[in-house]
């Protein structure tokens, strides 16, 4: 067994991945996904249990903190869930629950911490308190959600994306379209799917340049996708962000303006997010009146030409004011496979960081559920 590395692999945001990394991420997370949903079924007297395989046990006897400043669904969920088809448990650790930011400091904290779990999946306010905490860590550190970054949001839309892209293929290639259907019956049958392949996107982005959109900025355009973003032009992305879209060359494939029907143009995907995140709640009035017109509807992707077949995303919770019911209850939606998906890419992330300490594929170049 190789000697693991000094330094633990922490994870801020996707921009700190190369992409190979991020395909290695999404991969793994749709393998990990195949091997578990079968033994989450309900077990009948006739189930062979001896042919099912274990997703990996990497957390066996380990445990990873949970240290969560905010209020969390899908993130605590799915962290707690993973964690244990793992072997491992996930221990809730919220603000009320430690000294943090009351009698002791995230240095001190993170080396207590880091010396009884073996990962910390932080949940903060603004961004420093992440990055101070993994600076002292001697464990790997992931980012649940900060001020600047939510890189397990964005993993999870995009293994949604791409579990979802047959929907994407041009309706006019008639032929092809018929192939890619067959292909998909095909790999039903097949113990393992392929991971599937996903031609580049246009995606559109309506609303407030936060947490979500950043680590969107850094990703879509690295993948091939183009971003078109909406939002009032007081509300774009903060200078330390938009230094990491020039570093990694994507502002080249990202076009910003104001108004959300040219945003929506040739879409085939329409993203908006929360327009008041949390401890923004004073300023209600004010962003409500500044996001006038930027709800998500049927008319504004129509008047704006989006693509006929545009899917619709969320990362939750939703607000009316944000996408109306149609929208989001409509056959347009991936909002709920877009949010069970988290529990997937969380226990990739779990597995190759906190059980692994590696997430490089160390075989030549194949993933897993790769023929």
């Amino acid at each position: 067994m190789g000697m693991l590395p000094k330094i633990p692999p922490h994870l801020m945001t996707l921009a700190d991945l190369t992409v190979p990394q991020i395909n290695r991420l999404l991969a793994h997370s749709f393998y990990s996904k195949q091997l578990s949903k079968p033994w989450l079924k309900p077990h009948t007297p006739n189930t062979k249990k001896h042919s099912l395989k274990l997703p990996s046990q990497s957390l066996f006897n380990k445990t990873v903190a949970l240290l969560f400043s905010k209020r969390s669904t899908r993130t605590r969920v799915s962290a707690e869930t993973s964690a244990t088809l793992l072997g491992g448990r996930a221990l809730f650790l919220g603000k009320e629950d430690i000294q943090l930011g009351v009698n002791e400091s995230p240095r001190d904290t993170a080396r207590v911490i880091g010396g009884m779990c073996e990962g910390i999946f932080a949940r903060v306010g603004d961004h420093t308190e992440i990055e101070e905490l993994a600076k002292y860590s001697p464990v790997p550190v992931i980012n649940a959600l900060s001020s600047l970054w939510h890189p397990t949001q964005i993993l999870a839309d995009l293994l949604t994306l791409h579990e979802h892209a047959h929907e994407f293929a041009p309706a006019t290639q008639k032929d092809d379209l018929s192939h890619l259907q067959t292909s998909i019956k095909a790999r039903k049958h097949q113990k393992v799917q392929s991971f599937p392949d996903l031609r580049p996107l246009t995606v559109a982005y309506i609303g407030d340049s936060a947490n979500v959109l950043h680590d969107m900025l850094v990703t879509y355009p690295r993948l091939g996708h183009q971003l078109r973003v909406a939002s009032p032009e007081k509300y774009r992305a903060p200078p330390e962000v938009w230094k990491k879209v020039e570093e990694l060359e994507c502002d080249k494939g990202i076009w910003w303006g104001t108004d959300p029907r040219e945003a929506v143009n040739g879409a085939d995907v329409v993203i908006t997010d929360t327009w008041i995140s949390m401890g923004q709640e004073a300023e209600k009035a004010q962003r409500l009146q500044d996001f006038d017109g930027y709800q998500v509807t049927e008319a504004l992707c129509r008047e704006g030409g989006a693509n006929p077949d545009w899917k619709f995303m969320h990362c939750l919770p939703r607000k009316q004011d944000e996408v109306d019911d149609e929208v989001f209850y409509g056959p347009r939606s991936l909002v709920f496979p877009e949010a069970d998906n988290r529990k997937w890419t969380i226990m990739a992330i779990f597995d190759l960081f906190v059980g692994k300490w590696s997430i490089e594929d160390k075989r030549e170049g194949k993933t897993e559920g790769s023929n």
